[in-house]
């Protein structure tokens, strides 16, 4: 995080206080225009009785979700000095199949994802908390969009009762059943969680700039999609001046973001396998994703200096 407090900033800083006031009107104003009917075509879409006629939908509501983040992104342009370098590889396509994975530093790396690849590639898609469905307004909008919904557990909750890890690979494999029919980017942050300093010693990581990654919902994926997908698209999100808030980002405090995009192959000899029941296999998959991190994190200290 950025030098002082955000919410005490705001307090020291008129100027901030109304910049911030300013975007956050209007990316309400801009919701307001886009969010309605969207939600109004989700509610269509859940009474609609065929899963055929459903797809028909899907175009539209894609549409305004782009729409709402093209003018959410024109505004963070507008009313910031942010230099954004974004590298990305030749040959991704809007049509196209992927896993994207990244690492998480701060609630600002959606933000720069959805800048990154908006109208890019398909739209990002998260892995989302089976509670969120009942958010007003967003659970029925995060489900039209077809954002699949899952239970989340924990290692120990699943040693507990393995059933509860095969109902979350049962949902993946419905989820990713309906993107088959669909262009997509499967979005996964891949250490779980976002970085911190308490989070780094508290796991003691290997790494300097990263958590460890956390290869159990790349694995879901790949077992459930892997010939679908046509590559991973790994983004390593880098903020030479500290790690900020939202509140840094609007309030124009974030000086630069650098995202450097690597488009992968998928191994074949990754993609369906027993992540949870063959332990050769997972410690094979583990060290396939450890190196990954280990080449993100000589990037970052690359970019760093």
């Amino acid at each position: 995080m950025l030098p002082c407090a955000p919410l005490i900033e705001l307090y020291r800083c008129p100027m901030l206080w109304l910049r911030v006031v300013v975007i956050v009107l209007l990316i309400a104003l801009n919701s307001l225009v886009h969010v309605p009917p969207l939600v109004l075509l989700a509610l269509v879409k859940a009474i609609v009785p065929s899963d055929r006629l459903r797809r028909y939908f899907n175009p539209v509501l894609t549409g305004l979700a782009e729409s709402w983040i093209a003018v959410n992104t024109a505004m963070i342009d507008a009313f910031t000095t942010t230099r954004f370098q974004i590298e990305l590889p030749p040959g991704l396509k809007r049509d196209g199949h992927y896993l994207v994975m990244a690492n998480h530093q701060s609630w600002v790396d959606i933000v720069v994802l959805q800048k990154a690849f908006n109208r890019k590639i398909p739209l990002l898609r998260f892995f989302l908390k089976r509670s969120l469905f009942w958010v007003p307004v967003l659970g029925l909008a995060w489900w039209a969009l077809d954002f699949p919904f899952m239970g989340r557990y924990s290692r120990q909750q699943i040693a507990r009762n393995p059933e509860l890890g095969r109902k979350d690979m049962e949902t993946t494999r419905k989820a990713c059943a309906r993107f088959a029919d669909i262009p997509v980017s499967v979005m996964n942050f891949v250490e779980g969680t976002r970085m911190t300093a308490a989070k780094h010693a508290s796991q003691q990581s290997p790494y300097q700039h990263l958590l460890k990654p956390k290869s159990g919902g790349v694995a879901f994926v790949l077992d459930a999609m892997g010939s679908g997908l046509e590559s991973i698209v790994d983004v390593t999100v880098v903020y030479p001046g500290g790690r900020p808030s939202m509140i840094d980002l609007i309030g124009n405090r974030v000086p630069e973001v650098r995202v450097v995009v690597t488009q992968r192959p998928i191994p074949s000899e990754l993609v369906g396998g027993d992540y949870q029941g063959d332990r050769e296999f997972r410690v094979r998959f583990q060290r396939w994703m450890n190196t990954i991190w280990e080449e993100k994190d000589r990037q970052i200290s690359q970019i760093t200096g």
